[in-house]
């Protein structure tokens, strides 16, 4: 990756970057013919009918109410990221309006957006410009609308609070002013969005916009939403992956009090009733005969020896090799075990389908209900609503509750509101594949590094959704295996100076459905990584820290790396069974350094504290990026030590967080300081960022305190 630390290129004249001005340059008209079109901002939240003021929209992105508050329409989903609030910021800012004053409202699935997948750190590193772009247009029409009516020129106008000012003290909100404004065929004053020098909204630490509503239970989630006639469902699901029905009687769980009805769908049997309780305990009284998976005759130790074998030989080392070191990693099949359980509203007429559910990626899911509808070549008779959603990772790219829940509602012929079980969600869902990885370093005369090859093996990761956009959605379902072959090489780089590097996937198909997880396989490739250089330390008697600073060649790295060594002060006296341990990675626009700090002494592992320095580029919010890595850092402390899943005869064991040891708030550390370090205005990933090298340091730390480096993880597994 590029390293974009101070450039040579000088900015243009206004201080934008040349690039930005171009996007803006490009963005400004194109929002504006969409407008004049008036082409409809998607709904949002579309099922419920809205009292609100009249709303004009201005663009695809921004709308405003007679009252003057402002809309913008966030074409991802709000998972719990804070994706809501940047936005909501990004538009305050441009439009000079007060924070507490703009609407962010998620769009239905409409192909009007080429992409609306939230994932792989996209968000908000694809939507700033445009957001920029848009709010920055609107406010210039609400500009030219003000000084067209007052019969002044625009550039004496300025705007504050919501409201355009002129010189001689005259104001008009921009609720007065915003059927004017749709109706301006060219700005009369320059819409481009600010400096980030000017900026006195985004970049300042800011709590969540929707926190009263999460905390006061205001929220809505799916299961929340009051669809008129929707019953409750659930599904009786195989003791196996992927399982079938062979047979079943329904009669005892027919007749049972408040049973609406019982259907066969292709993943069970859907009992939906009056009340959940009525659901489950009818779905309890089936009697039912499976047939087993395609898993069922694959256990974990078959599966560690089918990606053992698939390492393969030794390649030659590079000339002049003195001696090669080794490394094997395992780790474990991992569910995404988002707080909120998959689940599904949906409503099936004869000839067109709702559904309300926290997807990840609306247009999937569309195309997915359609085509278990029998409407693939008419998606259009689908209507998905993203709702708010408790959690992603990954999972939710996968619309199996929109799928069952459409099936149950037609063959019912009434609307249902499905429900997965915590057991459900652990044992029927799409997982972080295992994987085995042998990492070679060669060396030569002197503690020379000449080379570096690490190979993986790792089932294939499904990615049946692309990218978001409909050419690679096709390729990953029809070459699923190429895909993730093409992902892994796109994205998988080593960020340091060992010679000749290599890194290769060997996929291992295995029949148990799989998905991408935080940091997708730099949760795996990137964490043994970064456990790998501290053994090479060790073998070159050299300090990690120092090894890193000699071989590390972005400038990014280097930087976040000093920012957790002096924060976190690298190699001060600890006492026995205490250590530290340091890991970096790089990657989605973004780098990052962990420090983690570990107590061995009682046996288990205690985390003491994480340090971290990120450098994301523009942090739009940084008290929601100190959320999402201290969360991050959780995930990687809990898969590291205790949360791992494991596969007998085709069933996965865990069930739910007594036994998939998640850790719990009393596992957190004292103390997980967030530093940012900004090397551009850019806007970088930080979804994924903060896993891989928060759980490779906490690795390191262990190894140093042990003197043992962990291969295999969970490290506190007891399952196996």
């Amino acid at each position: 990756m590029a390293d974009t630390l101070p450039t040579d290129a000088a900015p243009p004249p206004s201080g934008i970057e040349r690039r930005k001005f171009l996007t803006w340059l490009v963005a400004s008209p194109t929002l504006m013919i969409a407008a004049r079109l008036a082409l409809d901002v998607p709904s949002a939240e579309a099922s419920e009918p809205s009292a609100a003021p009249e709303e004009t929209p201005l663009n695809l992105y921004v709308a405003v109410r007679t009252d003057g508050r402002v809309t913008a329409t966030l074409p991802r989903t709000e998972m719990g990221q804070g994706i809501t609030t940047a936005v909501a910021m990004l538009v305050a800012e441009e439009l000079d309006t007060g924070l507490d004053a703009v609407d962010v409202h998620t769009a239905d699935a409409d192909p009007r957006w080429l992409i609306q997948l939230t994932g792989l750190s996209s968000t908000m590193r694809y939507l700033t410009g445009p957001l920029r772009a848009a709010a920055a247009e609107a406010r210039a029409r609400l500009v030219t609308a003000a000084a067209h009516r007052w019969r002044v020129l625009a550039l004496t106008l300025t705007t504050a609070q919501g409201e355009v000012r002129a010189p001689d003290g005259r104001r008009l909100g921009y609720g007065e002013l915003a059927e004017d404004a749709a109706r301006v065929l060219l700005p009369e004053v320059l819409p481009l969005p600010k400096s980030p020098s000017k900026y006195t909204v985004v970049g300042q630490p800011t709590g969540r916009v929707d926190a009263r509503d999460i905390v006061t239970g205001a929220a809505r989630f799916t299961l929340d939403l009051d669809i008129p006639d929707a019953v409750p469902t659930v599904v009786a699901r195989p003791p196996t992956l992927l399982g079938k029905v062979q047979s079943f009687n329904a009669s005892t769980a027919r007749a049972l009090p408040g049973v609406v009805g019982v259907v066969q769908i292709p993943s069970g049997i859907a009992v939906a009733a009056r009340t959940y309780s009525q659901a489950f305990a009818a779905r309890d009284a089936l009697q039912i005969t499976w047939t087993p998976g395609p898993a069922s005759h694959l256990s974990d130790a078959n599966i560690r020896t089918r990606l053992r074998d698939a390492i393969g030989p030794r390649p030659l080392p590079p000339l002049l090799t003195t001696r090669v070191v080794e490394g094997r990693f395992d780790f474990p099949y991992l569910a995404h075990a988002p707080m909120e359980t998959q689940s599904c509203v949906a409503r099936v007429t004869t000839d067109t389908a709702e559904v309300w559910s926290g997807v990840q990626d609306p247009k999937f899911a569309r195309s997915q209900v359609a085509a278990a509808l029998g409407w693939a070549l008419t998606p259009q008779r689908v209507t998905v609503h993203p709702i708010r959603a408790g959690g992603g990772f990954g999972r939710r790219f996968f619309t199996e509750a929109a799928v069952e829940a459409a099936l149950i509602s037609r063959s019912l012929g009434h609307p249902v509101k499905l429900m997965w079980s915590r057991n459900d969600e652990m044992r029927h869902g799409h997982y972080r594949p295992a994987s085995h990885h042998r990492i070679l370093a060669s060396l030569g005369p002197g503690g020379s590094i000449l080379g570096w090859q690490h190979r993986a093996a790792i089932p294939t990761v499904e990615f049946p959704h692309g990218f978001g956009d409909l050419l690679t959605s096709l390729v990953g379902q029809v070459l699923p295996d190429v895909t993730s072959a093409v992902f892994f090489a796109l994205t998988q780089h080593v960020p340091y100076q060992f010679g000749w590097v290599a890194q290769e996937l060997a996929e291992v198909p295995l029949p148990i459905p799989t998905a991408s997880f935080r940091s997708v396989f730099t949760s795996q490739v990137g964490v043994a990584n970064e456990i790998f250089v501290d053994q090479l330390a060790r073998e070159l008697q050299k300090d990690p820290v120092e090894l890193r600073r000699s071989r590390l060649t972005s400038r990014r790295l280097k930087a976040v790396l000093e920012r957790v060594v002096l924060e976190g002060a690298w190699g001060r006296a600890l006492p026995p069974g205490v250590a530290q341990g340091v890991a970096v990675l790089e990657e989605w626009d973004s780098a990052i350094a962990h420090l983690v700090e570990v107590d061995v002494t009682s046996g288990t592992p205690r985390v003491l504290r994480v340090v971290i320095a990120a450098d994301v580029g523009l942090a739009i919010n940084p008290k929601g990026i100190e959320a999402q890595l201290q969360g991050a850092a959780m995930d990687a402390m809990s898969t590291t030590l205790s949360a791992g899943l494991h596969i007998d005869a085709g069933a996965v064991r865990e069930g739910s967080f007594a036994d998939y040891r998640w850790l719990r708030m009393k596992h957190a550390p004292a103390s997980i300081q967030v530093h940012l370090v900004r090397s551009d205005d850019r806007v970088g990933g930080v979804g994924e960022l903060g896993y891989p090298s928060a759980a490779a340091a906490l690795a390191n730390a262990i190894a140093r305190a042990t003197g043992t480096m962990p291969t295999r993880f969970p490290i506190l597994d007891e399952g196996v």
